[in-house]
């Protein structure tokens, strides 16, 4: 792979305590230091789901939007100050067809599926970031849409899909970080490293008839659907995926990959 051309990625993001776990941000750290520097990264979050397609603010030290309750108040006051991302929000504009323009936002922040990862990753926060919201949860459109963005990794730029590969937070019994995974979290963490390393993307697209797991792993889909705008933005959705993290945190799949 041209060092110039980066892989999309997803990445199970966590809670604010990720930011507390020794393994999990020296996980994260290793991960992006074996990366080229992106000039510029756009990331989408299980955590902004909005139609019309829209953007972040592209101003300079845009806002974090701390959207989690019953944390200790170090992470409300935590900030990652990026420069100003205008050039990819024009660039990005230019990627979305004639009759779905993009919406613009001049005030919202990045949200914690955003900021998290990535103030662990890129903890100087002297990259341009710029958040797209999630349209739909139709797995089809969302790897069309991924694939509008296939362009900017020519261009240097990370595309990353935030996510976490179960999230079935309703079923958790042992909130400990170190609980053993439910056979639900295990079952279909499971499936999804098998559908990827094999590069299956119909199946995953099935994943709500052909996951075992389901619907525990997933009582709702917006963290496992950003994967599919990760496999839209490769260079082939059917591109056999690298995971980069696995295992379990409080017996959620902390599964992460990227995929040239």
């Amino acid at each position: 792979m041209n060092d110039l051309v980066l892989p999309s990625l997803y990445i199970s993001h966590g809670a604010p305590m990720l930011l507390d776990d020794e393994l999990w941000t020296s996980q994260l750290a290793a991960w992006s230091a074996n990366l080229p520097k992106p000039k510029a990264i756009l990331i989408v979050s299980a955590h902004w789901e909005s139609a019309p397609i829209s953007i972040s603010s592209t101003a300079a030290n845009t806002p974090l939007i701390y959207d989690f309750g019953g944390f200790a108040p170090k992470f409300y006051q935590m900030q990652y100050a990026t420069p100003d991302s205008g050039w990819l929000g024009d660039m990005v504009a230019k990627l979305m067809p004639d009759n779905e323009p993009l919406h613009r936002h001049t005030t919202r922040g990045l949200d914690h599926g955003a900021w998290v990862p990535l103030r662990v990753m890129y903890p100087d926060a002297d990259i341009p970031v710029l958040q797209l919201s999630m349209p739909t949860s139709d797995p089809v459109k969302l790897l069309d849409l991924g694939k509008r963005l296939r362009a900017l990794r020519e261009e240097g730029v990370l595309v990353i899909g935030s996510g976490f590969m179960t999230h079935g937070l309703p079923y958790i019994r042992d909130w400990r970080p170190e609980a053993a995974a439910p056979g639900w979290s295990a079952d279909f963490d499971h499936w999804a490293q098998e559908a990827l390393a094999r590069g299956d993307v119909d199946t995953l697209i099935d994943y709500r008839n052909s996951a075992p797991g389901m619907p525990y792993a997933h009582p709702t889909v917006e963290h496992f659907t950003p994967l599919f705008i990760s496999l839209g933005a490769a260079s082939n959705p059917e591109n056999i995926a690298e995971t980069k993290i696995d295992g379990y945190f409080m017996g959620l799949a902390k599964r992460s990959f990227e995929v040239a």
